[in-house]
């Protein structure tokens, strides 16, 4: 088994939130030694590397909550990390269109938002100005939100890492290993991986998929539980991407914690349409009969699973039905730009995220993190947490100065 070196931090978790986190503190610090182990073989392999590649502007966040505060605050660092870096972005501007007059008093409460949460140049359109920025979208006026952008996040991911071994050369990244357990031992921990041994005298969890199971094992008293949904997207094809300049919304349900379905122009120019929301029996499976039986027990023996379902029994039908019927996404699709047809999309891949449910089967709409001991623990960081990531770092930093009383 490996190393007698002990580590000042070690953080659990490969995502762009733990990455973040590891580069934050390697700057305030650089001469810390810092761990972060990843089980999977490569950096951003589930939420991160998976999902719609949008940096968020701030728009539908309630003002004051982490989330309005980190994605503001996140988004102008990622962008200017981003320019200084070199990875693929573009503040390309997003629209939220309204198809119909129910949708309108939401879409007004989305603007107040973004104005008292400082989401700079957004403005209300009317059906023909929004036609002039979206030609084939069809709509009763909308929001213009110029600040929204692409971006890579998993080149992102990388790039903080390479930050980080470049500022400390005694920190390391270890890939292909999973924590199997940890304890605590007066001023030091140690961790047992798949493959070895680790030393270290802080721990920060930055667990995503994972999140409550390893709280649970660092003795977190913790009675929500994390619940996957899984999102599937379809891709326009070449003759249909001019149909989408850049970035298109839906008015979000405001009973439902998703953005609903939309189309994203890609950093590489391929135009996605989606997701949906669909409850998965394997928290890390990306195809549509993917199983797991651990994690399905977590699922169906938690009473807050079975709230949320019967509180919304009519959304998670849909949801099922249209995750398996291209004829329903596409009507999905249609509300927004009815020009499209069956031969204008195509499957394309997945994402799941992870949502710390409670056991009344509501969601923890804001960002969670909480100290205890010696560690920290990430325990929600759903969207807007990769905008949000360096934002989200500096937050952590924060703590482990504090709690951890690093010098």
């Amino acid at each position: 088994m490996a190393t007698q070196k002990i580590y000042d931090v070690t953080i659990i978790g490969g995502g762009i939130v733990g990455v973040a986190t590891a580069y934050k503190i390697q700057l305030k610090y650089p001469h810390l030694k810092i761990l972060l182990i990843e089980k999977e073989r490569q950096l951003a392999a589930h939420q991160t590397g998976n999902n719609s590649g949008v940096i968020h502007s701030g728009l539908y966040y309630k003002p004051g909550s982490s989330k309005a505060k980190n994605c503001v605050d996140g988004r102008k660092q990622l962008v200017k990390f981003a320019k200084t870096y070199g990875v693929k972005h573009e503040v390309c501007g997003k629209v939220v269109a309204a198809v119909d007059k129910i949708e309108l008093p939401f879409l007004d409460k989305i603007f107040q938002n973004g104005i008292v949460n400082e989401t700079e140049g957004i403005e209300k359109i009317d059906g023909y100005q929004l036609r002039d920025i979206e030609p084939h979208v069809e709509s009763i006026g909308g929001i213009w939100v110029p600040c929204t952008g692409i971006i890579d996040f998993r080149e992102t991911t990388e790039t903080l890492a390479e930050l980080v071994l470049a500022k400390q050369p005694e920190s390391r990244i270890i890939l292909g290993e999973k924590v199997e357990s940890y304890s605590h031992k007066g001023e030091e921990s140690v961790m047992i991986t798949s493959k070895n041994k680790y030393r270290t005298k802080h721990l920060i969890f930055c667990g995503g998929l994972q999140a409550d199971r390893l709280a649970k094992k660092d003795n977190i008293k913790l009675k929500e539980r994390v619940v996957g949904f899984r999102g599937d997207y379809y891709n326009l094809t070449e003759e249909a991407k001019s149909k989408v300049k850049n970035l298109i919304y839906p008015v979000p349900n405001p009973e439902f914690p998703f953005l609903g379905v939309h189309y994203t122009r890609m950093v590489n120019g391929d135009v996605e349409c989606g997701p949906n929301a669909v409850l998965t029996f394997k928290r890390e499976g990306y195809g549509k009969t993917d199983f797991n039986l651990k994690d399905t027990m977590d699922a169906v023996s938690y009473s807050g699973t079975w709230k949320l379902l019967l509180n919304h029994t009519n959304f998670a039908v849909n949801e099922y039905r249209r995750a398996f019927s291209k004829k329903l996404f596409l009507c999905t699709l249609q509300r927004l730009i009815p020009s499209l047809t069956m031969n204008d999309i195509e499957p394309g891949r997945a994402g799941v995220r992870a949502m710390l449910l409670k056991e009344d089967g509501t969601m923890q709409d804001d960002f969670k993190i909480v100290y205890q001991d010696r560690s920290i623990h990430v325990l929600n960081a759903p969207s807007p947490a990769a905008t949000a990531c360096l934002a989200i770092g500096d937050k952590i930093c924060d703590m482990a100065t504090k709690h951890f009383n690093l010098a």
